[in-house]
């Protein structure tokens, strides 16, 4: 089987780091065992190649053979079905799975990231459209905490869902937006601590601080 080949920026600034989206498909390639290498494109300007195979200028993307893949949702669904170490065969279970990550990109996801931009930026101006938010955020949260104060993982054993949704709380929580949300916290720390996400992350950081010390050099 030939290497998969994961494609990601060559360097991003410190704040994104350990954040970016090729964590989710590193993560998804550990959990998984199935062979990769890491590529990149630069981070500045983008030419008509990257554009070719992510139509926004974004990363990552995956490439099998002739077959390329964008979007972490996506990326995810396609590995999930070349490995049950992230999606079950059994078709009652892979529903279950395949419902909780596109809940993780289309519910959570879109609540967590607006919220996050405003605590980026660190605009604290109390606002109609940041009451919005808020209130937007503090209603998903309010049912992922029943949801995971009941169940260890989203399906009946960890995959692909859960490194979706683990990854859009855990943006939550590095502004300690979930000091009320127990479960969703422990579910967090469920997810982290294992080993394919600790060496998936590990190897992001380690991968844009090597271009810090080539470009200091």
């Amino acid at each position: 089987m030939t290497d998969f080949i994961l494609t990601t920026f060559d360097w991003v600034p410190d704040i994104p780091r350990g954040y970016v989206r090729d964590l989710r498909v590193r993560w998804a390639l550990e959990e998984s065992g199935l062979p990769y290498r890491v590529e990149s494109v630069t981070f500045g300007e983008r030419g008509e190649d990257h554009f070719a195979h992510q139509p926004f200028g974004q990363v990552p993307w995956l490439t099998d053979g002739d077959t390329s893949i964008f979007e972490s949702g996506a990326i995810l669904l396609y590995l999930g079905e070349r490995s049950t170490a992230l999606m079950p065969h059994d078709l009652a279970a892979r529903n279950k799975v395949i419902g909780w990550l596109f809940a993780a990109l289309n519910s959570v996801e879109m609540a967590t990231v607006p919220w996050s931009l405003f605590m980026f930026s660190q605009d604290s101006e109390d606002t109609p459209g940041r009451r919005m938010l808020e209130n937007f955020l503090a209603s998903r949260l309010r049912h992922m905490e029943k949801v995971l104060s009941e169940n260890e993982w989203l399906a009946e054993s960890f995959s692909i869902a859960d490194i979706v949704m683990s990854d859009a709380l855990r943006l939550v929580d590095r502004f300690d937006g979930l000091a009320q949300h127990k479960a969703c916290r422990e579910y967090i720390a469920r997810a982290t601590a294992r080993p394919a996400f600790k060496k998936a992350h590990k190897d992001q950081l380690a991968f844009f601080a090597a271009e810090d010390a080539r470009r200091n050099t």
